[in-house]
């Protein structure tokens, strides 16, 4: 979901001194300094596959929608059915604009008595300005990024060390599902969501919960050998699951049906932003399509290399990395939609090599303990 962004600016999230202390490698990105690695992207990322692994991801956008209106406004602005969600289910969405290119993906809670979207950190300010910009009479809208802290515990063991903060039943959580919980003498939403393609949940925390929270979950984690995870293994789990990137995968000049997110695109639910122009592309069939791509070699990907046929350049690569749980090169890219069949051959530049890659059925890590 996130795209790198630099800010004259840099916050720190409410765990920066934890990184800090645990040795992690901080970078700039997205206005914050976030940790990109601890103890290596290989190892934090094979831990959340098979073990369990905790995420700093504070620097994403919460915004608030209530009112009478809400609910009206959100089916006008987002391309998914939001009125087919009860309290406590979660749905993604994506933002577009008039001419079908995208603004944002993002999340959608329904809450008891209003509703809150989860977007991307680089996208925060862009997003509640097009969406501020739009707003109807009897819809209020309330940007409240600053106020919460997010932890994110992922892995096949993630539930196992939730609970032991919780005395709440997290089995009765469905994924992409939401409830409020309390932890010690703290009460904050939690979801059963992540970006990695295992089971997992983000805690949703005010700035006054954060410190207790984060010791609560270091030393719930000690008896199951929990990991603290980096931006770098995020970004590699994310990549393996063929979930997309903002500002790499899907950007304004993409489509969500050119990036194989239609089924986020509820054309029966009524008029939407480019609902017209993604119908129509969908019925006549988008030019190109973003694909999945396994390499041969020892390959290292890029955004940007060119995909190539013969000699001819028929695309670029949009994320790439040497997956840590396949072995194996992967990418994603988009090419003409005559070229997407799985099994076609293509070659991908990397320097002045040219790397035979054959496209596959996604995702790539077909494990992913998610449900």
């Amino acid at each position: 979901m996130d795209e790198h962004s630099l800010s004259d600016n840099i916050k720190e999230t409410p765990f920066y001194k934890y990184h800090v202390a645990a040795g992690a490698k901080m970078v700039p990105f997205a206005g914050y300094l976030m940790p990109i690695q601890y103890t290596g992207i290989t190892e934090e990322h094979l831990a959340v596959r098979k073990n369990v692994g905790m995420f700093d991801l504070s620097h994403m956008g919460e915004f608030e929608i209530s009112g009478p209106k809400a609910l009206e406004f959100i089916q006008m602005m987002t391309t998914n059915d939001a009125s087919k969600l009860t309290v406590g289910q979660i749905q993604y969405s994506i933002l577009c604009y008039p001419d079908g290119g995208i603004v944002d993906d993002l999340l959608v809670y329904r809450l008891t008595d209003k509703y809150m979207l989860v977007v991307n950190a680089s996208n925060i300010d862009k997003d509640f300005e097009w969406l501020k910009s739009h707003l109807i009479e009897g819809a209020k809208l309330v940007n409240r990024s600053d106020e919460f802290g997010l932890l994110a515990v992922q892995g096949p063991n993630a539930q196992k060390v939730v609970s032991q903060i919780t005395d709440f039943d997290l089995e009765t959580i469905p994924y992409y599902n939401c409830a409020v919980i309390k932890s010690g003498k703290h009460t904050f939403l939690i979801s059963r969501t992540g970006y990695t393609g295992e089971d997992g949940f983000e805690m949703y925390l005010t700035q006054e919960m954060c410190d207790d929270l984060w010791k609560a979950c270091i030393v719930a984690g000690r008896k199951f050998d929990m990991k603290l995870i980096g931006l770098g293994a995020r970004d590699s789990l994310r990549l393996e699951m063929k979930m997309a990137l903002y500002g790499n995968d899907i950007d304004k000049s993409t489509t969500p049906i050119e990036a194989g997110l239609a089924w986020v695109v509820s054309f029966d639910k009524g008029d939407f932003m480019a609902r017209n122009i993604l119908l129509k592309q969908k019925e006549e069939k988008p030019k190109r399509r973003l694909i999945c791509l396994e390499l041969e070699g020892k390959a290292f990907p890029r955004h940007g290399y060119d995909l190539v046929a013969g000699s001819e350049i028929v695309g670029q690569v949009t994320s790439g990395t040497f997956s840590p749980s396949l072995q194996k090169p992967v990418a994603m890219g988009y090419l003409p939609l005559k070229m997407t069949a799985l099994g076609n051959a293509v070659d991908v530049k990397i320097r002045d090599r040219l790397f035979p890659a054959v496209v596959v059925k996604p995702p790539f890590y077909k494990e992913g303990t998610h449900r």
